[in-house]
C-alpha cells in the first residue's frame, strides 16, 4: 500500500525544478553582472582589510584606536557589499537604493582621488571605473525592471 503513484512525486519534483529553472532565466544578465562588480568590489575590500590587518601586526601606527576603527569599517563594507551583491541575485528592491549610495561614495573617493597634494591617479581610476559601471547596470531597463517591487 505504500506505493508511490507514479506521476504525483515525479510532476512535484519537475514543478519545482521547472520553478527554479524559470526563475533562473528571468534573472538578466545586467543583474549578473551588477552582482559581479559587488562580489568584486567586496573581494578588493577584503584584501585592503588584509593588509591593514597585517600593517596593524607588522607596524607600530600613530593611534591604534584608529588603525582598528579604519579596520572595523572596511570588514563592514566588505560584509555590506556581499550582501548587495546576494540581494542583487535574489533581485530585491531594495539592491539599488544600497548599490546607488555605496557607488556615490566611492565615485567621491575617486575624484578626491585624482585631487590634492597626495593625488594618486591609478587608485582613483580604479575606484571610478567600477563605481559607473556599476552605476549604468543599476540603471539599466532589466535591472530596473527585475528589482521593481510586486
Amino acid at each position: 500500500m505504500s506505493e508511490d503513484k507514479p506521476g504525483r512525486r515525479g510532476r512535484g519534483a519537475d514543478a519545482e525544478s521547472s520553478a527554479s529553472d524559470a526563475h533562473e532565466h528571468r534573472r538578466p544578465r545586467a543583474l549578473i553582472a551588477l552582482a559581479i562588480v559587488l562580489f568584486l568590489e567586496a573581494a578588493v575590500l577584503a584584501v585592503v582589510a588584509g593588509t591593514l590587518v597585517y600593517d596593524l601586526i607588522a607596524e607600530v601606527p600613530t593611534s591604534y584606536a584608529s588603525a582598528i576603527g579604519i579596520l572595523i569599517l572596511v570588514i563592514a563594507a566588505a560584509a555590506w557589499l556581499v550582501l548587495i551583491g546576494i540581494g542583487a541575485l535574489r533581485a530585491r528592491p531594495w539592491v539599488r537604493a544600497a548599490a546607488l549610495t555605496w557607488q556615490v561614495l566611492q565615485l567621491a573617493v575617486a575624484i578626491g582621488s585624482f585631487q590634492g597634494v597626495f593625488a594618486r591617479a591609478d587608485i582613483a581610476w580604479f575606484l571610478l571605473v567600477p563605481a559607473v559601471i556599476a552605476i549604468a547596470l543599476l540603471f539599466a531597463r532589466s535591472v530596473m525592471s527585475a528589482t521593481r517591487r510586486v
